[in-house]
């Protein structure tokens, strides 16, 4: 089976780009010939999963000739209960048949055999059916210790699956522990020796292993110092866009082939219609084409400080 990183490679290589469209559903800003039809406010939780179902698979249909992956975020589903994650299952079967990879964005992470049914359900990996959910790759959180990774790892590995360990997330309040210092590190400094030691481990001949990290943008000295300390290590890179990060904040998580990191963007491509920078070009009617406006100024904004 071709592992993980090398099929995210060569999908980064097949569109030219490292952008990673975030699939992030809110009833409340989807434009409204999606949920007015399904009862708008008053709408039942199966008609809102439909609606994020529609919703998702539209994105889809639009950004998938351009990049490489998607990345739904599992708690806008799980929120609708059991249709939700009908609609979640539905849209990620989707992305994987138009031949994108996915990252099930749902930041699991227990111990023992509990640690193992999540992996188990969520990491389908190189065959989408291997999995309850067919994701080729998960985000997880260390922070119960690194023994429950372990079994994301092994089944990652069994399945040509990856994973994306939450080392300094791109929230404004993550330093409030992520920089505590013990022993002359800060704890994410920690976590990301833990990853990129797990990682070199089950690496094999690939440029990068198996196990990947949350990077935020947000966080621009710190992303370009963890490059540095996790080198064959994949990057997931929130914080790009609605959050405030810039191409260039982004800039270090890259290779010198442009490769090794996914950059994504959420909110400002799912509800571009909604934003002041293309409002006044596409009505809530033309939703669809602000959505392809906004991927394509991403990819564009990412080419430039990729090629430097």
């Amino acid at each position: 089976m071709t592992s993980y990183s090398s099929r995210l490679a060569a999908r980064i290589r097949e569109t030219k780009t490292a952008a990673l469209v975030g699939l992030d559903p809110r009833w409340d800003q989807l434009p409204d010939e999606i949920t007015k039809p399904l009862g708008g406010l008053t709408a039942t939780l199966a008609q809102r999963a439909d609606g994020f179902g529609q919703f998702c698979r539209e994105i889809i249909d639009i950004v998938a000739p351009l990049v490489p992956a998607v990345k739904p975020q599992v708690a806008f589903f799980e929120q609708l209960g059991p249709p939700g994650m009908a609609a979640l299952h539905d849209v990620m079967s989707h992305a994987r048949s138009k031949n994108l990879i996915v990252i099930a964005d749902a930041k699991r992470g227990d111990i023992g055999s509990t640690a193992t049914a999540y992996a188990d359900a969520w990491l389908a990996g190189s065959d989408a059916g291997a999995a309850a959910f067919p994701a080729d790759a998960l985000t997880v959180s260390p922070y119960l210790g690194p023994d429950t990774l372990q079994p994301f790892i092994e089944c990652a590995v069994d399945r040509s699956a990856g994973l994306y360990v939450l080392v300094r997330t791109s929230n404004p309040q993550s330093a409030a522990f992520q920089d505590r210092v013990t022993q002359d590190q800060k704890l994410f400094e920690a976590v990301a020796d833990v990853v990129q030691a797990l990682n070199e481990s089950y690496r094999g001949d690939d440029s990068y292993g198996p196990v990947g990290a949350v990077v935020g943008a947000t966080w621009p000295e710190e992303l370009s110092a963890l490059r540095l300390r996790m080198p064959n290590t994949l990057l997931l890179v929130p914080g790009y866009g609605s959050q405030g990060g810039s191409a260039s904040d982004v800039a270090a998580a890259f290779d010198a082939d442009g490769q090794g990191a996914l950059i994504n963007s959420s909110r400002a491509i799912n509800f571009a219609f909604r934003s002041p920078r293309y409002s006044d070009r596409f009505p809530a009617s033309e939703w669809r084409e602000a959505v392809l406006a906004a991927t394509n100024d991403m990819i564009a904004d990412l080419a430039a400080v990729r090629s430097e």
